[in-house]
């Protein structure tokens, strides 16, 4: 996996040399996006970590902070991780008193979680920390562009999983 990461992106014999309409060279931006994951989560990791948690369990926190109670599946949906993975992440946060699951209303058979007042602390402790992070990934994107940063990754993500913001 990690070999893939360090192939060059650029297209092979017989390709397009320059499919991007704007006359964009260099790599494809699904590479530059997967590259800007891997740096946020490692920074985010390192961040973290003095909190004793990791970015998925830190994304699976603020997921609930957000929406309230969700059942594994779909906070697993929402943290864009398998619900494998989730289950596990769950565990570990109910074990530390950061999230506490009960029956859902209506359907005994689905638990669902929902973030404790250690959970929403814990958030509020890591938040200047995080912002740090989302400060130096903005520090070099002069003021005025920062929103169309941010509405591009929106509208990417809209074409891709029909997810928009708001």
């Amino acid at each position: 996996m990690a070999e893939a990461a360090d192939r060059d992106p650029t297209p092979g014999p017989g390709a397009d040399p320059d499919p991007d309409p704007e006359g964009h060279k260099g790599p494809l931006t699904i590479y530059l996006v997967k590259q800007l994951e891997l740096a946020i989560r490692s920074f985010m990791d390192e961040a973290l970590r003095p909190y004793g948690l990791t970015t998925f369990q830190y994304t699976a926190l603020t997921v609930l902070q957000h929406r309230g109670r969700l059942s594994s599946a779909q906070l697993a949906r929402r943290s864009f991780v398998r619900p494998q993975t989730m289950h596990e992440i769950v565990r570990a946060l109910e074990e530390r008193g950061l999230l506490e699951r009960a029956h859902a209303p209506g359907n005994r058979r689905v638990m669902e979680a929902r973030l404790t007042r250690e959970g929403e602390d814990l958030l509020a402790a890591c938040a200047p920390a995080v912002q740090r992070l989302e400060d130096r990934l903005l520090l070099d994107i002069p003021e005025k562009r920062r929103s169309d940063f941010r509405q591009g990754l929106e509208d990417g993500l809209a074409s891709l999983t029909g997810w928009h913001h708001g």
